[in-house]
């Protein structure tokens, strides 16, 4: 089987781009149900947290939460890896991505712990054999003043700290995702002044939809700078609230997108089985 780990051992000049690290992304832990282009993940919530669930419901890959503020994150200890692998593993699941909801209060820009936070991540990831980290930037995190401008002081030390970040992702073939309030075109903006394929966006469309933007315009423009989807529609099933998704469907199937698609979804029946089963389904129909 050719993965993700395969590629980086075989391949001498490394990757030429995040393209080709989302091709062998989309291959990850064997052909699954998502064929060769995408694969479709879950955050917990949406499944209720137990993995029987989510295998059932149709998902086949997971994004794990890295616990909250400590000198060691909760993911970052060998006993969490080994359980994790083990459950997955039992329940015919991969770990596709983790995500540093910490980040959201103790912001990457600014936290004195946030860096030694990713490199354990990043170590975590590797281990748990994971496609790439969410890097959020809500709440006290978020990067936007109120005039809807670059904040530029964080924005500057986020630019540093992710360069630092960058090299340990790529040598552990993960990709950072940040996913924010910002345009597509802020988001450029900052992955550009990053300059690496490890560093892309981890586009949300339920978030662009919200905050008024063109999301399928964005995510022709962004391209092979997604790294990531999140999918979610409100308190909805996916399409029946405000988000469009058959302009957005055609948007990443004409940017070729191949990589995980995670639901961060609601339960509209409280049946975290139908629902989370009904919304992937609604994703294979809207993407073939």
């Amino acid at each position: 089987m050719f993965t993700r780990r395969t590629f980086l051992a075989t391949t001498a000049g490394g990757l030429a781009g995040s393209v080709l690290l989302r091709d062998v992304f989309a291959n990850e832990g064997g052909d699954g149900g998502g064929g060769l282009k995408y694969r479709i993940g879950s955050r917990t919530g949406c499944y209720g947290n137990k993995y029987d669930i989510a295998k059932r419901a149709g998902i086949e890959g997971v994004e794990l939460g890295v616990g909250g503020p400590a000198d060691k994150l909760e993911i970052a200890d060998p006993a969490k890896i080994a359980e994790v692998k083990k459950e997955t593993k039992a329940a015919g699941l991969v770990v596709c991505s983790l995500s540093m909801d910490l980040l959201n209060r103790n912001p990457m820009a600014t936290d004195p712990k946030a860096p030694a936070w990713m490199d354990q991540c990043i170590d975590a990831a590797k281990q748990l054999g994971a496609a790439g980290i969410l890097v959020p930037f809500f709440a006290d995190g978020n990067l936007l003043t109120k005039g809807k401008e670059l904040k530029k002081k964080e924005v500057d030390a986020l630019v540093s700290r992710m360069k630092e970040a960058a090299p340990k992702a790529k040598a552990a073939g993960i990709v950072l995702g940040l996913e924010n309030t910002c345009s597509g075109k802020q988001n450029l903006e900052i992955i550009d002044r990053i300059g690496s394929d490890s560093v892309g966006c981890y586009y949300d469309i339920g978030n662009s939809t919200g905050g008024g933007y063109d999301v399928p315009a964005e995510i022709r423009a962004l391209k092979d700078r997604i790294v990531m989807f999140h999918f979610k529609d409100g308190r909805n099933y996916l399409g029946e609230g405000k988000v469009s998704l058959p302009p957005i469907a055609e948007a990443i199937k004409a940017i070729n997108y191949k990589g995980w698609i995670v639901l961060e979804t609601s339960c509209p029946t409280k049946n975290p089985e139908v629902d989370a089963a009904k919304n992937v389904q609604i994703i294979r129909k809207a993407l073939g």
